[in-house]
């Protein structure tokens, strides 16, 4: 993925991939670690989609919450179509 970004004949170290896949993990981390509390304070054990978009809302993503729940409103009618049709 980061190779893409870059022109053809850069080299990334072995070092800048460990760190970006480091960076990327902690990133997870702390926005399903908060949508996680949110759950524990409603008394929920499942972590869904929607907690995740307000986990990162809530933490100051809004640009990837917006595109997130868009996407999981898209994904919602698709599976919805497909159960549908199944039936």
């Amino acid at each position: 993925m980061m190779k893409k970004i870059l022109p053809p004949n850069a080299k990334i170290s072995k070092e800048a991939k460990q760190t970006m896949q480091e960076c990327a993990s902690e990133f997870i981390c702390f926005v399903t670690g908060e949508a996680s509390d949110r759950c524990h304070k409603e008394n929920r054990k499942t972590v869904n989609g929607d907690d995740i978009c307000w986990a990162l809302s809530s933490l100051g993503f809004d640009n990837y919450s917006d595109t997130m729940l868009t996407y999981l409103h898209r994904f919602r009618e698709i599976e919805t179509q497909r159960a549908n049709q199944q039936s």
